[in-house]
Parts: C-alpha cells; sequence; structure tokens
C-alpha cells in the first residue's frame, strides 16, 4: 500500500508551487527567543518527547540569519522590542513568525507601560498560539497550521497578487463600531 501503487506508471505530476512549498514546510530553521514562562515548554517541544525534528526543525538557530521561523514565547518589554525587530530584520526570507503565549499575542496579563500589547507592532505575526502557557502539543499544531499555510502559499507574482488581494479584503471590513446587531 505504498506511494507507487497509488500512482499510474509511476508517474507523478505537480506544480513548481506545490513542489516549492512542500520543500519549505519541510524546513523551518526556528531562532530561538524566549522570554518569559513560554520558552520553558518551546524548549519542551524541541526535546525528545515531543520532537520537533518530526517537522523539519531539527536544530533551535543562535544566529538569526541561519533562521527563517521567530517563536516569540513570552511577554516582550518595550526595553525588548528593538532587539526583537533587529533580530526579525536579520533573519533569512521568507521569514515568519510565530507568538508563542497569550503574553505575545495581546500582552497578556501585564496590561501597563512597560509590556507591549501584542508582538505583531513590532513584527508581522503569522500565527497566535493562545494559553498561559500553552502546552507543547499545541505548538506542534500551530507549527501543523503554519506548515499547511507556507505549502499552498504563491510564489512570485501570483504571490505580490495574493498580498493585494488580502489588503484590499481587508480594507473593506466594516469596523466593529459600525457593525449592528448583537455587538451593541
Amino acid at each position: 500500500m505504498g506511494l507507487e501503487e497509488k500512482l499510474p506508471s509511476g508517474v507523478l505530476l505537480s506544480t513548481v508551487e506545490g513542489l516549492a512549498g512542500y520543500m519549505r514546510k519541510a524546513s523551518f530553521w526556528p531562532a530561538t527567543f524566549g522570554l518569559a514562562c513560554c520558552a520553558i515548554e518551546m524548549m519542551t517541544f524541541g526535546a525528545p518527547r515531543f520532537d520537533s525534528s518530526r517537522f523539519g526543525m531539527e536544530v533551535f538557530r543562535p544566529s538569526p540569519r541561519q533562521a527563517d521561523l521567530m517563536i516569540v514565547a513570552g511577554r516582550v518589554s518595550n526595553k525588548m522590542a528593538p532587539v526583537l525587530r533587529q533580530i526579525y530584520d536579520q533573519m533569512a526570507e521568507p521569514k515568519h513568525v510565530l507568538a508563542m503565549g497569550v503574553c505575545a499575542s495581546s500582552g497578556g496579563m501585564f496590561n501597563n507601560y512597560a509590556i507591549v500589547q501584542g508582538v505583531d507592532h513590532i513584527v508581522p505575526v503569522d500565527m497566535y498560539l493562545p494559553g498561559c502557557p500553552p502546552r507543547p502539543e499545541m505548538l506542534i499544531d500551530a507549527v501543523l497550521k503554519l506548515h499547511d499555510k507556507i505549502q499552498h502559499a504563491k510564489l512570485g507574482a501570483h504571490r505580490e497578487k495574493e498580498i493585494a488581494e488580502r489588503e484590499a479584503e481587508a480594507l473593506a471590513f466594516v469596523p466593529l463600531s459600525q457593525m449592528k446587531g448583537l455587538l451593541r
């Protein structure tokens, strides 16, 4: 019951985008950026029990120039925000960001002047992972969803067109303050 039995005469057809997406999703090199308690769960994700190498994430990279995925695990202070942005700018393209935990996603319980109220104010976020702290199983689920997003992403001119369409769609949304109905 292998793949060769399902293919007619051993021929497999695909697109360049499909093949490139498959290769890109299976070769994440994450940068370590653990700031608080979520970092312990991120370290557990790399340990033998959860084994991040099953998902093409063999080693967490200490250098941003070798990484293409930043997992922001924990709360980001205003003092740490420029460092986060500098590391993001040094990462290789195409780069992705996963906001791990409620503190990285929205500031969490720290609603004060010292904590950034969501890492999306500093870098563009591809995936939000809720929880305080989220379990390694939830991180695995978020990585698999990010894999799916990357595998089906467009390339080249198609990507630019897709970005323009999404931006136009986002601008066309009605603000919550103008919506009628249950949200009064």
